[in-house]
């Protein structure tokens, strides 16, 4: 049972994986970019804590709550980035 549970679980965030992987490729603007990059980083930590539960360790929590952090602050540094050029008006 834990196997079937596993091999599905691997299988949704490699589905997942490739999507996000396939939207930071194509684009079409900078922000789609971060975003599933940002995706990508979370269905990273998802197969870490996977990791975690079927193997009874917490040997990877560090890595996780760095991921997190590292994915949260990219994500606001971009959108008030983004925020920012939009605010300011043209110079033509």
């Amino acid at each position: 049972m834990m196997q079937t549970v596993l091999v599905l679980t691997a299988v949704i965030f490699s589905l997942a994986a490739g999507g996000a992987i396939i939207r930071i490729a194509r684009g079409p603007s900078l922000l789609d970019r971060v975003l599933a990059a940002d995706v990508l980083l979370a269905i990273l930590g998802g197969a870490l804590c996977v990791d975690m539960a079927v193997n009874r360790h917490l040997n990877n929590l560090m890595l996780v709550v760095a991921i997190s952090i590292i994915g949260f602050i990219g994500s606001v540094t971009v959108a008030r980035f983004v925020a920012d050029r939009r605010e300011q008006p043209n110079e033509s």
